[in-house]
This record gives C-alpha cells, structure tokens and sequence, in this order.
C-alpha cells in the first residue's frame, strides 16, 4: 500500500474515533444533564407535595404564622383540613366545580402536578351527606395521599384507626373502620352522595371489598368519608380508607418520629421511597466517572497517534 493512501486511511480511521469519541461524551453529558434536571424536577415535585408545604396554614386553637383564611383568601375552594393520625396525611381540602381541576392544581390554586386533595364535586361540603369521597395522588416519598396503600399491612391498619377532619370552623373526629381495594370503574364504590334505601346496598357492598374490617357499629344513619388514592397492586386499582366522621375528637398520641417512620417500619414502601438516600448521588457520580474515563481515554489515543505520526 503506498504512503498517500495509508495516510488517507489513517485519516478515515482517525476521524471516525473522533466522531465516536465525541458521540459518547455528548450521550454522557446528555445523560448527566437529564439525570440531574431529574433530580431536580423531582426534588421540587415532593417538596410543593409535602405536607409542610401547608403547615404554616393549618387551623390551630393559637393563632400562629398564616392562618387557614388566608389560605381560603388564596383560593376559596379550599373549605377543609384532613389529618390521619400516624401518617403524613395533613392537608387542606378543596372543591372543584368538577374532579379534574385538582389533579393538577395545587391547593393555592396554582398549577402543579401533585395536585391537591379535593372532595367528590357532587359531595356536600359540610359533610351532611352519607357518604363522600376524597381524592388525592398516591406520590412515594409519603406525600398527598402516598400512605393509604400502607394500609394494607394489618399493623398500620390496627394502630393507625384515628383522624381530625376541620371544617365549618370546627374540628371533627374520624374513626376509621375499613380498608377497601375495588376498581377505579367501579360506581358501586365511586359513587357519592348515595340516598335513601342504597346507602345500606352501598355500606354492605363496600364491607364486601374490604382487605380489613373493625366493627364500631356503623350504620345508614352515620357519616362516612372514603380516602380513595391510585394503588400499586393493579392498573385501575383504588385504595380506600374508609372512616366515620363523628362529633368526638381523638387525641393524636404519635409523635413525629413514629409518623415519618411509618412507612418504612411496615416496609410497604416500594422502591423509589425505600431506595437509599445517597442512591441518585451515587448514580450521578458513576456517570460523571464515565465521563472521565472516556476523556481519558480519549487523550491516550491522542497521544498515541501523535507519536506514531512522529515516528513514521
């Protein structure tokens, strides 16, 4: 072979490492960018979700920080403040006009894709009905309405049985009594506002589903509440924690230690809850080594190639 045509051939051959060299640093930056804009997203995602995000407007018997009125003067479909107790279940409660402004609307009444959690739009908003229907993303990291799966686990179900629900300037009492699974579709479940005669069919039917079942004598006359979230165990599985809203108010005795541990003690929490701490920094940091190993390669052959054309 004569010399041009090896030095094309060394050219050819050379420019294509280049090409390739290059491709996989810009995949590696790119996959270093989305990585990290990932965390970020998701960072803000749970922390616009979290709880603490609405701590400041909580009615309290002491006026402290922010009030729930000022809350309502952000958005007057806020009406309501739902707590379960030993959860991180602690939110403001609005209504829409229909079910799917607060998907994604938060409870100020901004965009955002945690949403808020909002009662059934065809639910009265003092809660004189039989039975009516929260709603509320099922998020990891325990926020919105990411616990009510938990309740799949006996012990969370027997030790978590109590909740406060505030509306009308007044605190309630919740007293829940059934864990139910049922389909997303089903209008036996997802109906509220059941009249008359049906409320017993609708108790009884709801019984029926229930993964668990305490007997605090519940009848047609009662007021009962269904926390109802997406869940992990099917496609168009629902979640439901089923309560009765009383007159008696419950005192909350866990401490804040207990009801951010929650979720992990059962170990009903899947990966991405779970998952360590240090794993997204991990991943990031692998990545980044990638990158670094691939420049380093990449000067070697440099220099390899530049003392070959030397020597030749």
């Amino acid at each position: 072979m004569g010399m041009p045509a090896l030095a094309t051939q060394k050219k050819v051959v050379k420019g294509i490492n280049s090409v390739i060299n290059t491709t996989v640093l810009i995949m590696i930056a790119a996959a270093l960018a989305f990585a990290g804009y990932a965390l970020w997203d998701s960072k803000q995602l749970y922390q616009a979700a979290g709880k603490s995000q609405y701590e400041i407007y909580k009615p309290r018997a002491a006026d402290e920080g922010k009030s729930f009125q000022e809350l309502q003067a952000l958005n007057a479909e806020v009406f309501a403040w739902l707590s379960v107790y030993g959860t991180n279940i602690d939110y403001p409660v609005t209504q829409g006009a229909d079910n799917m402004k607060y998907v994604n609307t938060n409870a100020e009444g901004l965009y955002c894709l945690s949403g808020a959690i909002f009662l059934d739009c065809d639910a009265s908003p003092d809660f004189s009905d039989f039975n009516s229907i929260f709603f509320g993303h099922h998020m990891d990291k325990r926020a919105m309405f990411g616990e009510i799966g938990s309740f799949a686990e006996k012990d969370m179900f027997d030790t978590r049985r109590y909740g406060n629900l505030y509306f009308d300037g007044k605190d309630h009492g919740i007293e829940f009594f059934a864990f139910v699974r049922a389909d997303a579709y089903d209008n036996t479940v997802f109906t509220a506002n059941v009249k008359g005669e049906a409320r017993q069919a609708y108790l009884d039917n709801l019984l029926s589903k229930a993964v668990y079942k305490r007997d605090i004598g519940i009848t047609t006359q009662d007021h009962i509440v269904l926390l109802a979230t997406c869940s992990a165990a099917s496609t168009n599985g629902r979640d439901i924690l089923v309560g009765r809203v009383t007159d008696t108010l419950y005192e909350n005795t866990f401490t804040d230690s207990e009801t951010n541990n929650a979720g992990k003690l059962l170990g009903t929490l899947r990966w991405g809850e779970n998952s360590p701490r240090w794993l997204p920094a991990l991943i990031l940091s692998l990545l980044l080594a990638a990158l670094i190993i691939v420049l380093c390669v990449t000067r070697k052959r440099r220099k390899r190639s530049e003392k070959r054309s030397e020597s030749r």
